[in-house]
């Protein structure tokens, strides 16, 4: 294939990518705006609500990113390892080699991998599940998702969110380097980036590579994909160990009580939630558990009309998503099971219906990134 013919096969999915992924752009910007506008407003007596404001698309998480990437974790401190180290050293070293701020390219690498995390979502759909349309519903979706500002921010989340599609779409492919490039990336880049081993290894055993008509050059292809995603975890956590003193320091430190908690059995916080608002108590941790319940349906939606390995990604993200004390930021770590987003995008089949979901996806989109810029809600 020539130059040429490649980059025409590219025009169609990016067609179909650009519009909603700057369309949610604009959205962001807009809300930045308003809540520079109203902060002071509603939030007259909060410097943090001002601060976070001020940070803009560098808030909460985005602010350790920036530290890491600038004074690497001995100047962060300890409590920075629970933060992986692929994107914040990413953005250092194309920062130094394009003398942009550190802290611009943060923002670009993560708007960057957004972009490529939506192309290759849609290559995925239209080239796997065989509908070009689906395809396209299910990358507005997810562009507009309620948690969607987030693949706008200085966060790692768009970085794990591509590394997730490729590994998964190389593996149905049996393109094994890629997936195991990917792999390895993406357990570098956040903790959940672990769980893209699970539809790996559902592929590897379905495709069977193993088989004595296959090449060794193939086998060894297909088992490095499938221990990438560990290896990235085990290097980060073996450099933990030699460095600190201890390489479950990461972990202990997430399930320190100002954060997530410790970890405990799936459900258990869900129950303990909806109880509390049934006695008036922790109404804004309630807030999430429908949030919870449209997750678990569409994962069940995901198991009935996708690949095994769809279903298994978005299950395995969710059990862990939801063995924590508390479900802060579980709508961003469900936007990092996008099977979700497809089973999602297959019941918008209707013009009307299609519509009316984004539009009511893109409001909440809106008023979370709003509520978090003002402190109300942690991304």
């Amino acid at each position: 294939m020539t130059t040429g013919q490649r980059i025409r096969a590219l025009h169609p999915v990016f067609r179909n990518v650009l519009p909603p992924f700057l369309v949610a752009r604009v959205l962001v910007g807009a809300t930045l705006v308003l809540a520079h506008l109203t902060v002071t407003t509603f939030r007259p007596d909060n410097p943090g609500a001002q601060l976070r404001v001020g940070t803009g698309l560098l808030m909460w998480d985005g602010g350790w990113y920036h530290l890491i990437a600038n004074e690497g974790y001995a100047g962060a401190g300890e409590v920075s390892l629970r933060f992986f180290p692929a994107f914040p050293i990413l953005a250092r070293y194309l920062a130094e080699a394009t003398r942009i701020d550190v802290g611009v390219m943060l923002i670009l690498v993560a708007n960057l991998a957004a972009l490529l995390a939506m192309a290759a979502l849609w290559v995925l759909v239209a080239r796997d599940l065989g509908d070009e349309r689906w395809a396209t519903r299910s990358v507005w979706l997810l562009a507009l998702a309620p948690a969607g500002y987030v693949l706008a921010l200085g966060y790692a989340d768009s970085l794990l969110l591509l590394c997730a599609v490729v590994a998964l779409l190389a593996a149905r492919r049996q393109w094994w380097w890629w997936s195991a490039g990917f792999g390895l990336l993406g357990g570098l880049t956040r903790p959940l980036g672990v769980l893209v081993v699970v539809p790996v290894v559902i592929e590897w055993v379905r495709l069977a590579p193993w088989r004595r008509s296959a090449t060794w050059a193939t086998r060894l292809a297909a088992g490095s994909a499938v221990v990438a995603p560990v290896l990235g975890l085990g290097i980060y956590l073996a450099w933990v160990g030699e460095a600190f003193g201890n390489a479950l320091l990461p972990w202990r430190i997430q399930e320190s009580g100002s954060l997530h908690g410790p970890l405990q059995l799936p459900f258990a916080a869900a129950f303990h939630d909806v109880a509390a608002a049934a006695g008036g108590h922790h109404l804004g941790s309630a807030l999430h558990l429908p949030w919870v319940a449209l997750a678990i349906v569409l994962c069940v939606i995901a198991f009935r009309r996708l690949p095994a390995s769809y279903g298994a990604l978005a299950a395995s993200v969710l059990m862990v998503s939801l063995a924590t004390s508390n479900f802060d930021s579980f709508e961003r770590y469900a936007l990092g099971a996008f099977p979700l987003v497809i089973a999602a995008s297959s019941l918008t089949g209707r013009r009307r219906i299609e519509w009316i979901v984004l539009g009511v996806s893109a409001a909440c989109m809106c008023g979370y990134f709003y509520l978090a810029l003002i402190g109300s809600v942690v991304p």
